[in-house]
């Protein structure tokens, strides 16, 4: 499947700012079965200076600085992607007790290396209420496989999806008691869950796919960027997709930007600058299939 996506972001200032360095994480880094047919970022004001980088997780990094006052940022990434991801055999996994022994006695540094996605990080800190709840979807002779599954369907099954109940500081273990929030929370409980029996788990941001009801047009700017949970399944497998929000595995619809331990690690955009005060901002995000019509 072949995608045209458009991803505006707009922040407007109360304030001048008169200086301004951000991080951009809006170039989908290179996975398998995904393929960058396009990229174009355009920002206005100009960056005095914008420097791209790679790492040190799965992420691409645009670095950039503006000089003189400024009201309004204006970011906005054209992208057109071929996602063809190889089909997920789950019936023969590898059990938990065989992830934990391998990934625990990985010693590699490269950014997929299961080893760097076992620890605590930033936002997906350990919980013991988290751990406790998600045990017995554990036992060391179950399929990772079946064990992800399960742990997918018991979020899907138990929390609410509330826009605005949470934001990107909320931590992991407070969504989890309110049992309600958004992908990205819900993503960062089955991480947290995950690690705490010994399992790799990432966070992964990208892009969703949405289809209207029968009958209905498609909103332009009504998707938004998406969050779901990468497990490591072994040698064979690798890293599985598991959209806890959706109850599925990740497949074609399914667009990724970034992979790193938690949500601070792939942010589409943070910072710092001077002056502003308050500030007020807008996203707005479409995933189009290339065969249709996508507005300019």
């Amino acid at each position: 499947m072949r995608y045209a996506i458009r991803n505006l972001t707009e922040v407007d200032y109360a304030a001048p700012v008169s200086f301004a360095c951000f991080n951009l994480r809006l170039r989908p880094a290179q996975w398998p079965g995904q393929r960058l047919l396009s990229f174009r970022l355009a920002i206005e004001p100009e960056p005095a200076s914008i420097r791209e980088e790679a790492g040190p997780h799965v992420v691409n990094t645009s670095r950039l600085a503006l000089a003189g006052a400024i009201t309004t940022l204006r970011i906005e990434a054209r992208i057109e992607i071929e996602v063809a991801p190889p089909a997920i055999v789950t019936t023969d996994s590898p059990t938990i007790a065989e992830i934990r022994a391998r990934a625990i006695a990985d010693t590699s540094l490269d950014a997929t290396s299961p080893c760097r996605y076992l620890f605590a990080s930033n936002i997906a800190r350990p919980a013991p209420e988290i751990a406790v709840w998600a045990r017995g979807w554990f036992p060391d002779d179950r399929p990772v496989i079946a064990a992800g599954r399960a742990l997918m369907a018991a979020i899907h099954r138990q929390f609410r999806y509330e826009a605005g109940a949470t934001d990107t500081r909320t931590p992991p273990v407070e969504a989890f008691r309110a049992r309600h929030g958004v992908c990205q929370d819900f993503a960062h409980v089955m991480i947290v869950a995950a690690r705490a029996q010994g399992i790799p788990a990432a966070y992964v941001s990208g892009y969703l796919r949405t289809v209207p009801p029968k009958g209905q047009p498609r909103l332009v700017g009504a998707d938004a960027m998406h969050a779901w949970v990468h497990l490591w399944c072994g040698d064979s497998l690798g890293w599985v997709g598991f959209d806890p929000t959706n109850d599925c595995l990740a497949g074609d619809s399914h667009i990724l930007t970034a992979m790193g331990r938690d949500y601070a690690d792939v942010a589409p955009l943070d910072g710092v600058f001077r002056g502003g005060g308050r500030q007020k901002l807008h996203a707005e995000v479409d995933v189009v299939p290339q065969e249709a019509d996508v507005s300019s």
